[in-house]
């Protein structure tokens, strides 16, 4: 792994849970509860699970829309290793040119009464103090960048494809030359031939601009493709991370190989034994005791209703959260 651009060390966001007339806290709900992960530089981060499982509120917190519980995120920049938990007022606001956002919904996240040059001009006007010229040749720019047209520059919103307006939401947040993105599962709202030519896109911009990508998604498939490792989160904790090749097809968490069971075939006669989990998700206000899966792996035994598992590594940089990791044989992607 190249040098980390972003360290994430035991980062815990809990939501207090309240009751009565004095708003009295009576639980907690634990969206994210002990997360540790480094990026490297120019690498990308796959972050999967089921919804609910606390990753679009991992990406929050490092960027700062929501405050943690606590925990630390160190930012490496210029050999400086910044603490973003605590940049305050002035000091945070420039210092979010180098962490960008790209949303889920390609729909919701543009303001219908602007412009696309408005769009993308708009972080570089409020970040960016450059002549107006300047700014113009840098929103044509990035448009190009994406593979629109700067005849699509005057045009509204409601006039492009999901696809398209994605792609503007790429270049918006190209615009201050970041580091590091936060990618919200930005393909899932588009059509299966239009995600692959937007991770292409993505792609191709890391392998150009050396970006860094937080890749959240619960889509299996585009995970692997586009990342160089993939961390694995149930109910606010990473149960499993590791290269990506070797997770899919290596898996040494249960709840990991359920995953990569449910992805689609793509050869018919291929057969292979259906795992159906029983249950559901465990609550986060109130998880079981021992390992949280415990209650639908149909490896479990009693230590595991008695013991949280840590993340330990196995060899190699993959890590795992399951007791009988070393004692059970799990099945993976197959070709």
């Amino acid at each position: 792994m190249t040098e980390p651009l972003l360290e994430v060390r035991d980062l815990k966001k809990h939501f207090p849970i309240t009751a009565g007339f004095l708003r009295k806290t009576v639980g907690l709900i634990k969206a994210v509860d002990g997360v540790s992960f480094d990026i490297g530089k120019g690498q990308t981060l796959g972050l999967v699970g089921e919804s609910g499982c606390g990753k679009t509120t991992t990406g929050r917190l490092i960027l700062r829309v929501l405050e943690r519980t606590s925990g630390q995120m160190i930012f490496r920049r210029n050999d400086k290793r910044i603490d973003l938990a605590t940049l305050r007022g002035e000091e945070l606001r420039r210092f979010r040119r180098h962490m960008q956002l790209i949303f889920q919904d390609p729909f919701a996240s543009l303001n219908p009464r602007l412009t696309i040059r408005d769009l993308v001009a708009e972080p570089i006007r409020a970040l960016d103090a450059r002549a107006r010229d300047e700014t113009e040749h840098r929103v044509t720019e990035l448009i190009e960048s994406v593979g629109l047209k700067r005849e699509f520059l005057n045009r509204y919103p409601h006039a492009f494809s999901g696809g398209q307006r994605q792609r503007i939401g790429i270049a918006r947040a190209l615009a201050l030359n970041p580091e590091l993105i936060i990618c919200d599962e930005p393909v899932s709202a588009l059509d299966v031939s239009v995600q692959a030519q937007i991770v292409n896109l993505l792609k191709d911009l890391q392998e150009q601009l050396g970006l860094t990508y937080l890749f959240i998604a619960h889509d299996l498939s585009v995970v692997e493709n586009i990342s160089t490792r993939v961390a694995v989160m149930y109910t606010g904790r990473i149960v499993e991370m590791a290269d990506t090749n070797d997770l899919f097809h290596h898996p040494r968490h249960p709840y990991t190989e359920a995953l990569m069971n449910a992805l689609p075939k793509p050869d018919p006669a291929l057969k292979t034994d259906r795992i159906i989990l029983p249950g559901e998700v465990a609550d986060p206000s109130n998880l079981p005791p021992g390992c949280a899966f415990h209650p639908r792996c149909r490896y479990c035994q009693d230590p595991c209703k008695q013991t949280v598992p840590d993340l330990r590594d196995l060899g190699n940089g993959h890590l795992t959260a399951c007791l009988r990791a070393e004692q059970i044989n799990l099945q993976g992607v197959k070709e």
